[in-house]
């Protein structure tokens, strides 16, 4: 671990998904710590995590980690709900940096359910880890979670083409608000590009949660902890895929930050 009051204060924060879905993530992160230099990993090449064994996500955690400390990550956020429930861990017991992952909003949507039933959508990867499962155990006995698994919705996200999602989200969804939950959480970080998508499909009454503005003030605390804010007037904020960078480039404009730079990476 760091140590408090280290030179790498001015270092940038590294984050890492297996595609563009971070972003959803690293905005947060931005608006929250503007001054912050960062370096953002979309590593699309290998998108989705979600379908992949333990071992191979953890695998491909470890190739993103170590490209970003051989940067001079100061901190690296974990923006991907799969590689954090089966990788975190492991990183955080073989590197010396700190991490912060991202898992499914199981907790807040637990407090705040007045039906008492929820929805989580995530992957396969995220919903069969152990620490998801142990995670909404803590809940399962004052509330109903119903867990359905995003399959194919990474792929469309990862494509650009949003709408082709309809579809899918609609066979995802329904059995969900049949049900009658009042919460539904995003349990992967692509997820919240379909917002608008989801908003329009579901009743008005049902609150949708991400965990993006959460792990956005985790990551403030801890760099407040260890006190190794940024004390740097300048920033260099870069952002990386070893897949198709025009779709980096649309993702980069749907948050509004387009005018950064964005560069193809064999990673």
């Amino acid at each position: 671990m760091l140590a408090i009051g280290s030179v790498y204060s001015n270092q940038p924060i590294g984050v890492f998904d297996s595609g563009v879905g971070g972003l959803s993530i690293w905005k947060e992160i931005h608006e929250l710590l503007p001054n912050e230099s960062s370096i953002y990993l979309a590593d699309s090449l290998n998108a989705p995590y979600g379908d992949k064994d333990k071992q191979t996500i953890i695998d491909l955690s470890v190739k993103n980690t170590e490209l970003l400390l051989t940067r001079g990550c100061k901190l690296i956020v974990v923006a991907c709900n799969t590689a954090t429930t089966n990788a975190i861990s492991y990183l955080r017991t073989h590197y010396n940096v700190p991490f912060i992952g991202i898992e499914p909003a199981t907790k807040p949507a637990a407090i705040a359910t007045q039906s008492k039933k929820i929805g989580i959508l995530a992957t396969r990867g995220t919903l069969v880890s152990e620490l998801f499962i142990n995670t909404s155990a803590k809940y399962r006995g004052d509330v109903e979670i119903i867990e359905t698994i995003g399959e194919g919705l990474v792929p469309i996200i990862e494509s650009g083409r949003l709408d082709d999602a309809n579809a899918l989200l609609k066979k995802y969804l329904n059995p969900m608000i049949e049900s009658g939950v009042d919460n539904i959480v995003l349990g992967c970080s692509h997820y919240p590009f379909l917002q608008e998508q989801i908003k329009a499909m579901i009743p008005a009454g049902v609150t949708i949660i991400d965990s993006g503005a959460a792990v956005a003030k985790q990551t403030k605390n801890m760099l407040e902890t260890l006190q190794i804010r940024s004390t740097n007037d300048s920033r260099k904020i870069e952002f990386y895929t070893n897949s198709n960078l025009e779709v980096l480039d649309l993702f980069l404009d749907k948050i509004g930050v387009a005018d950064f730079e964005s560069s193809y990476l064999n990673f």
